[in-house]
């Protein structure tokens, strides 16, 4: 049964999910180490909850998923679109406060926390009522909402709907070969829509989906030795989870050898970190992604085909399918020379619909210019910073609001980082700006003193750029999303 669309041949994502459990009825689809499921088994688990949420609640309402990520969880977010709904993943170890200003934007029909989901997989299949609500799925529906800070306080829910996600993961799955023998290492929370490219590879190939434990991220031998034992063969992970891997010595205690595609995203890869991981899977195909989440995950890629020293500096590559991406001056104007630095923008395909009930953030951050026809074409800004080398590759340069003014100078931080992660000996690094103070600190694991970090900073960046206090730091923690936790060295600032 397809998806009322304009377009008859495109499906929705219930069609995929059903595809592959008729194709690969026994086949693993997922495992997160306490079950393991089979696609047949998967489909039957989200019927049941669909038909359970289908009684409670009307289409196209939100519905919090307030649990961590799991087999029955993935199943209860397949059951929300079965009951025509969209869901929102919530961690339900956020503070109790950034939840309720969750909820507040959302106004759900529906919050399942575990308790609830049990019970709704108890229920017996209604496919007549599936049938029902099925008939009334539109692909520009809803299909999932996942939150980002707001600058106001109030946290933005990032719409996005199943065209959007079906476009993007056609051309992601093709472009990079995923089949239905690959079986995908998940590091990402579902709450963190890296993860919709893992879930949702996996439901249009049929690729095993192997849910990695956030506690492992802690200790690398114990997250290798996992990825050994699943025979992991895909990675697509935040940079800080592959960096915190290869900064600790942990391909030096055992290689994931079945390993063959590694992806990342999220923050700047350092290229001697990137060497290490090279070096360890020298058959890998290892790709640097951007994108942020209002337009699907991902419009860039740069398949990695050498090795890059520390001094340079890593492409984001070309526009994925059916994107357009573009940078653009302080007056709204085009950029098309090398090298000069503009705002980068998106559009086509995949991008999301909005920020849910924010239209004035909406409204600000999407906007419509004319395309080659003239007509108005929707876009985003990102508020991220690039340029295009001679060759016509994109490469990312920074976030606007990561520039600060400093001793009368306009900084990147992320220039700073860039800087000190490329000196040997240090790891990883985070630099803030303390304003009471008026100085830049930057907190550093390493295995070198603050002393020789400084001396080589001063050969690289201009000296207003030397941060003026340097911090060691034991722990480097990530935060859920496998990020730097910026929040935590804000949170230091106030104690150094």
């Amino acid at each position: 049964m397809k998806c009322v669309t304009g377009d008859e041949t495109m499906k929705c994502i219930l069609d995929y999910l059903e595809q592959t459990a008729a194709r690969y009825p026994k086949q693993l689809a997922v495992d997160d180490g306490h079950r393991q499921w089979t696609w047949e088994e998967l489909l039957a688990w989200s019927k049941r909850m669909g038909s359970a949420m289908a009684k409670r609640v009307q289409p196209h309402q939100a519905v919090v998923i307030l649990e961590e990520k799991s087999a029955p969880t993935l199943a209860a977010m397949f059951g929300v679109v079965y009951a025509g709904c969209f869901y929102v993943m919530v961690d339900p170890a956020q503070p109790k406060e950034r939840i309720d200003k969750i909820l507040s934007v959302m106004e759900p029909a529906l919050v399942i926390a575990e308790s609830q989901m049990q019970a709704l997989a108890q229920a017996a299949i209604d496919e007549e009522l599936l049938g029902q609500v099925r008939r009334q799925i539109h692909r520009d529906d809803l299909l999932y909402g996942v939150f980002t800070s707001g600058s106001t306080g109030t946290p933005k829910g990032i719409v996005v709907s199943q065209g959007a996600v079906i476009d993007f993961i056609s051309h992601f799955t093709e472009l990079f070969g995923f089949s239905q023998t690959d079986r995908i290492g998940n590091q990402a929370p579902f709450d963190f829509d890296v993860s919709v490219k893992d879930i949702y590879s996996s439901v249009m190939t049929g690729a095993a989906l192997i849910l990695i434990p956030r506690v492992m991220f802690g200790t690398p031998p114990v997250l290798l030795d996992y990825l050994c034992e699943k025979q992991v063969t895909s990675l697509t992970w935040a940079v800080s989870a592959l960096t915190i891997v290869s900064s600790l010595g942990g391909l030096r205690y055992r290689v994931p050898t079945t390993v063959h595609r590694v992806m990342f995203s999220g923050e700047v890869m350092p290229p001697k970190q990137l060497r290490l991981w090279q070096a360890a899977l020298p058959k890998a195909l290892f790709v640097n992604l951007y994108g942020p989440s209002e337009i699907t995950c991902n419009c860039t890629y740069y398949p990695v085909t050498r090795a890059f020293l520390d001094e340079e500096r890593l492409p984001i590559g070309r526009a994925f399918p059916g994107r357009r991406v573009f940078l653009l001056d302080a007056s709204d104007q085009e950029i098309t020379e090398a090298e000069q630095v503009g705002e980068i923008c998106v559009a086509g395909e995949s991008l999301a619909q909005g920020y849910y009930h924010n239209e004035q953030e909406t409204k600000a951050r999407f906007f419509y210019r004319a395309g080659a026809s003239s007509t108005p074409v929707r876009c985003y800004r990102t508020g991220d910073l690039g340029y295009w080398d001679a060759d016509g590759l994109l490469y990312f340069c920074g976030r606007k609001d990561f520039q600060i003014k400093h001793m009368g100078h306009r900084i990147e931080l992320e220039e700073v980082e860039e800087a000190m992660n490329r000196i040997a000996g240090v790891d990883s690094s985070c630099c803030l700006l303390d304003e009471r103070r008026g100085r830049l600190v930057a907190f550093y694991r390493a295995s070198i003193d603050s002393r020789e970090i400084r001396r080589q900073l001063k050969q690289t960046i201009p000296g207003y750029m030397v941060p003026q206090k340097l911090v060691p730091e034991e722990r480097f923690p990530l935060n859920k999303n496998g990020k730097t936790d910026r929040a935590y060295f804000r949170r230091r600032l106030e104690v150094i």
